[in-house]
């Protein structure tokens, strides 16, 4: 399901987004961290079933790599504002995955405008996946609406234990990963890599980080509406 511009302002913006988007140098991303994939391309994220540590590795790549590269067009959090393709809804399984990186590694150009550079041979396959994983993991247009008012007092809560007040950290961090696994990506991937879902994972360290956990529902809640 992609989201197409209609109006002819909105088309001149396109065009002169793509030149823009077509001149900024790609930049590197750090895929040390990420088991090696082997140099033929694949058709199949390698990631996505690879176990939980490898998954969550790749999402924390994915959206650096992702913001510094692809954001510009496609929208923060992959939220597209309406002039690319809203790369959520691209199914998480091998039809969206060989469409998803045949355009990472050729880009793609229409009427000899270039409407996205050629990032295979600069950023190389493990990004190429990384920032895959990361984008299917999106939440669903709305996902959150039910839960933002809690979740707002939620981390008004962690602010307030951030700055020395008592509370519950297991508690929240259940209520946090409850909220969190009723959440559905665009995508059809199993897990979203939700505000809820960082959040918990925030508190549930062995030194919880209620500031992080805190910012985490502010930029997740502000970025979703």
């Amino acid at each position: 399901m992609f989201r197409l511009p209609l109006a002819a302002a909105a088309m001149t913006i396109a065009a002169s987004l793509a030149h823009a988007h077509g001149n900024v140098a790609p930049q590197p991303v750090n895929t040390d961290a990420l088991p090696d994939v082997g140099e033929e391309w694949l058709t199949e994220n390698p990631y996505r079933n690879a176990g939980p540590e490898v998954w969550a590795t790749a999402v924390e790549i994915g959206d650096s790599g992702f913001n510094q590269n692809c954001a510009r067009c496609h929208g923060l959090g992959a939220v597209s504002g309406g002039l690319a393709p809203d790369l959520r809804f691209l199914e998480a399984e091998e039809y969206g995955d060989e469409w998803f990186v045949e355009r990472f590694q050729t880009g793609y150009s229409q009427d000899g405008v270039t409407k996205m550079p050629a990032f295979g041979e600069l950023l190389g396959q493990k990004a190429a996946w990384a920032i895959r994983t990361y984008i299917e993991t999106r939440p669903d247009d709305g996902a959150l609406d039910d839960e933002t008012p809690r979740l707002l007092e939620i981390r008004d809560r962690l602010k307030e234990m951030a700055n020395g007040s008592d509370g519950d950290t297991e508690a929240l961090q259940e209520e946090l990963i409850g909220i969190a696994a009723g959440v559905e990506t665009g995508s059809g991937a199993p897990i979203a890599d939700s505000a809820a879902y960082r959040a918990a994972n925030f508190i549930m360290a062995s030194t919880p980080n209620y500031e992080a956990a805190a910012e985490a529902l502010t930029i997740g809640l502000s970025a979703a509406h």
